[in-house]
């Protein structure tokens, strides 16, 4: 009996969304109905079919499309697949066989179990991300990303070309005070890649030899292994893509204001994007520069007896002196009779651990002295300079000070 009805909804299109024009148009009426979009999660084409999961979150879906219909709604509900990634790798390794021929296997099979589901989705309109249709458009928008600086008097992304055209006219000056003509390639990119909203720079991540990829927070597990085959990760420079979201931090936090979305999302996006308000202060160390910390409370500066800076932070090298200061704690020393033997074993420990780890609650708190004092610039008084693995680099300045 099902298997008559989800042929006869295959054959009268009953599911099928009509665009006003073109390939996909259809009947006049339905196309000029409200509309109503909805989509769910792709599910992974990892294994060889759906799990109980899949269907618990479909269902739910399906019904609130079935009874926007009902109630008058042109509905495009579609579902497609999220083939790229670990989850189809791992499972290509896993049983010996090339990604490509086992993910579209896979995804054949979950249509036959998502067709026996009776979901109503418009099949027409699904795709798989690793259609060269699909992806293109993927790599367009990271260009379009690339190529664009945030301008924040106009309070908007604009093409990369303007901010060209300004340096090159002399209605923003570089840096340096040169002209941009007297900047040579590499100075002109290295410049750009400043204000580009895509960019590349060496930064610390969470790095799993055994899957030959970096790991995202959420990927790694509290024992620092990563969810998706328990392989062990490491903390590792590497030169990688980021997202310049800080430039627009408050267009995303204002733009919160006019979505109809529950407040209870809204406050998790808020938190998100964890806008903090309150100064940058310089610690100064000798002749080494000056270590900036973030504060909140400049009011605590005044009892400010020590610094803390992430293990990978790039002031480390710079202020580490060739021996121990007189009269150091023993303590403090970590049991290494120098200063840079004390750093580069802690750093080595740290490296091996992920940010999840070096942030757990329950953690005892370890660290180890630089042998390098900075001064407080409020009471002129020298601090002493530690790293510990609960400062991250990849937070605020990757420095902190403590009362």
């Amino acid at each position: 009996m099902e298997a008559r009805w989800q042929d006869f909804w295959d054959a009268e299109g009953t599911y099928e969304a009509p665009n006003p024009t073109g390939d996909l148009a259809g009947d006049p009426e339905l196309a000029a109905k409200p509309k109503k979009f909805i989509m769910d999660m792709f599910p992974y084409p990892s294994g060889a079919g759906l799990h109980v999961g899949h269907p618990l979150g479909y269902i739910a879906t399906d019904v609130y499309a079935r009874h926007q219909r009902m109630t008058g709604h042109n509905v495009l509900h579609t579902l497609g697949f999220d083939a790229f990634g670990l989850p189809a790798e791992q499972y290509a390794v896993q049983t010996g066989t090339h990604p490509r021929v086992s993910t579209e296997a896979n995804m054949e099979n979950m249509k036959v179990q998502l067709r026996r589901l009776g979901l109503g989705h418009d099949n027409r309109r699904s795709f798989a991300t690793i259609d060269a249709e699909y992806y293109k458009w993927t790599q367009w928008i990271f260009l379009q990303i690339f190529n664009s600086w945030y301008d924040a008097e106009a309070d908007k992304a604009r093409p990369i070309a303007e901010l060209v055209e300004q340096f090159e006219n002399g209605t923003r000056t570089t840096p340096d005070g040169r002209e941009w003509s007297a900047l040579s390639a590499t100075e002109r990119a290295d410049l750009l890649s400043q204000y580009r909203l895509a960019y590349a720079s060496d930064a610390p991540v969470n790095w799993s030899p055994g899957l030959g990829t970096v790991l995202a927070n959420e990927e790694v597990t509290a024992d620092g292994r990563s969810e998706r085959g328990n392989f062990p990760v490491f903390k590792a420079k590497l030169r990688q893509w980021n997202m310049r979201i800080t430039a627009y931090a408050d267009r995303l936090l204002n733009d919160l204001d006019g979505l109809d979305w529950p407040e209870a999302i809204k406050l998790q996006q808020r938190n998100w994007i964890g806008r903090s308000e309150g100064a940058r202060v310089e610690f100064p160390v000798d002749t080494a520069g000056g270590i900036t910390v973030f504060t909140t409370r400049q009011d605590t500066l005044f009892g400010a007896t020590y610094m803390v800076l992430a293990p990978e932070h790039d002031m480390v090298e710079r202020i580490i002196p060739a021996a121990w200061p007189e009269g150091t704690h023993p303590v403090w020393t970590g049991g290494h009779a120098s200063p840079a033997e004390a750093v580069t074993a802690y750093r080595k420990q740290a490296a091996a651990k992920s940010d999840v780890e070096r942030q757990a609650e329950a953690k005892d708190k370890t660290g180890v002295f630089t042998g390098a004092y900075a001064t407080n610039p409020v009471s002129g008084e020298k601090v002493p300079v530690f790293i510990a693995d609960y400062v991250l680099m990849g937070y605020g300045t990757g420095a902190i000070m403590a009362v």
